[in-house]
């Protein structure tokens, strides 16, 4: 189950500053570190309507709207799938959205806990939990954008199977931690009553989860099949584990 609140294109380009602002934090994810930055309380102020926030905090109405309306984003594919096209759009939809999203959950995480604590229903290590992803993801990330993406964009050699091969099985663990981290916030659903900041957390996990699902489809099924039957023709094991040519 999806916590997210879908807010309607037409709400975005047209009527989000007459949208309370706390709804705004649990339908928008992202929308939070916006507000944080611009000092907007979506929490207990979250009732009052966008327009009046920026009114009373002598913010620009469509630099606010403009910011919050650049946090939807595209799942479209480009209309040349070639490797190159499709590694610019995993680093840009997905790479820098990652970069984005993780601080912002690991902040209202911690906010959470510390607020909420003794909530039957608290996520009791949910900070921790996306204090790790954070730090593997980047460490993955790294490893594809300085080693694996630029040799795909020269097209390939027979050794790029076996970092393809590392990062298969790194996909595997970060599905797993997408499922202790489904487990731990009952399917980002969050408790009848939570605040908007428990709200906005689950909507933003929710949103990681669909996007880190889509981001290793993607490597797994769409990019690197197109590279790994090539590196075992031209002399690359091609194999995920040990095979044991290298005995």
């Amino acid at each position: 189950m999806n916590a997210r609140v879908d807010i309607p294109e037409t709400s975005l380009a047209a009527d989000l500053s007459n949208q309370a602002i706390g709804q705004i934090a649990v339908g928008l994810p992202g929308a939070t570190a916006v507000f944080r930055r611009l000092k907007l309380d979506f929490c207990c102020g979250g009732q009052i309507s966008l327009r009046q926030a920026a009114l009373d905090k002598g913010l620009d109405l469509d630099d606010v709207v403009g910011q919050l309306a650049a946090l939807t984003r595209s799942d479209e594919l480009p209309a040349t799938v070639t490797a190159s096209a499709l590694i610019d759009h995993i680093l840009e939809r997905y790479h820098a959205v990652h970069r984005e999203q993780l601080p912002e959950l690991i902040r209202m995480a911690r906010r959470v806990e510390a607020v909420h604590r003794g909530h039957a229903d608290l996520p009791v290590g949910l900070a921790d939990l996306l204090e790790q992803a954070h730090e593997e993801l980047l460490d993955h990330m790294q490893k594809e954008e300085e080693i694996i993406f630029p040799n795909l964009k020269a097209g390939g050699t027979a050794m790029v199977a076996y970092p393809i091969g590392i990062m298969r099985r790194e996909h595997t663990s970060h599905g797993a931690m997408l499922e202790h981290l489904m487990a731990l916030t009952h399917d980002a659903v969050p408790p009848e009553g939570a605040c908007n900041t428990w709200r906005a957390l689950y909507a933003g996990v929710a949103q990681l989860s669909d996007d880190l699902i889509n981001h290793i489809h993607l490597e797994n099924n769409v990019l690197f099949p197109q590279f790994e039957p090539k590196a075992s023709a031209i002399g690359g094991c091609g194999s995920t584990g040990g095979c044991g040519c290298a005995g």
